[in-house]
């Protein structure tokens, strides 16, 4: 199945919402080091990450995204689990598989293979040398192609550096690669860079699409707003917020400081052709996006 973002759609393509704190929030241990990738340890709990995509499909999402944020190397070595990236990867896209085959629709769903930062997305500071970056995103993204994905969705990245790094592994394959930044108050990555000079060294590489995520969501419109002038008001952008806070010792704590209604309020005012919902949200909030863009 091929991915195309349509510039002539009367409204956004939409994304998922957040999977490891629904997990969480449906008596999943998500815990660290593991945190979401606790649910591809047994069956009992990958069912319950299949009814999670499922739901999300029911609420209107075109686009699901696999449960891959730490089926990598590196997050799965503390618990002793190194040796299973490709194992349990491939079992995270199987099911996001899985829920799009049980939850038929007359349009085009995609999945979206997720990658992130290969240390904390909050610590620019612990960004590893260039060599590791290569060697280790690129086993990442291997493998998410091997299992079948769609596309490949950088997210909650933190320096610029590691973003390239990223996107030239990923464009070169020839699957449409989409980036997000996690950014702070002022907009700016969190590393201190500005998003113009993050498009600027992207977009020469080929994405389909840049933006940011894992934000409070008022926070967002900032940084939307520079990039779609250092892209162009036809450069698709991508935007997906989140509700709650980060925990050293359980990964995120929900809040319920925006209800669905209010997310949305904040959503649909987003010059954003993907919108969806990051840590905190629901099926609630997607099917409340949905409805407020249909």
């Amino acid at each position: 199945m091929t991915f195309s973002i349509s510039l002539s759609q009367t409204y956004p393509l939409i994304l998922d919402g957040a999977t490891g704190t629904e997990l969480n929030r449906r008596g999943v241990d998500t815990g660290l080091p593991l945190w979401s990738a606790n649910a591809l340890m047994n069956d009992r709990d990958a069912k319950i990450l299949q009814q999670i995509h499922e739901d999300y499909l029911r609420a209107g999402a075109d686009i699901i995204t696999t449960n891959t944020f730490r089926t990598h190397r590196r997050a799965l070595a503390p618990s002793g689990n190194t040796g299973r990236a490709l194992e349990l990867t491939r079992r995270a896209v199987d099911i996001a598989r899985a829920a799009s085959v049980n939850i038929p629709s007359d349009k085009p769903r995609f999945v979206a293979g997720s990658i992130s930062t290969l240390e904390d997305c909050y610590r620019p500071d612990l960004v590893p040398p260039d060599d590791e970056l290569r060697g280790e995103h690129s086993e990442r993204i291997h493998h998410l192609i091997e299992c079948g994905v769609d596309l490949i969705l950088i997210e909650t990245i933190n320096t610029i550096r590691e973003a390239v790094s990223m996107a030239k592994l990923a464009t070169i394959t020839g699957t449409l690669v989409v980036v997000s930044f996690v950014c702070d108050r002022e907009g700016k990555i969190l590393s201190g860079e500005s998003l113009t000079d993050a498009a600027n060294q992207l977009l020469p590489l080929g994405i389909s699409a840049i933006g940011v995520n894992c934000g409070p969501t008022p926070n967002l419109a900032r940084p939307l707003a520079e990039l779609q002038n250092a892209c162009g008001k036809d450069f698709p952008l991508i935007a997906y917020g989140n509700i709650g806070y980060s925990d050293e010792k359980v990964g995120w704590v929900n809040t319920d400081s925006e209800n669905p209604k209010a997310y949305c309020e904040h959503a649909i005012h987003w010059p954003a052709k993907i919108i969806g919902g990051c840590c905190g949200t629901t099926p609630e909030h997607i099917e409340q996006l949905r409805n407020a863009v249909k």
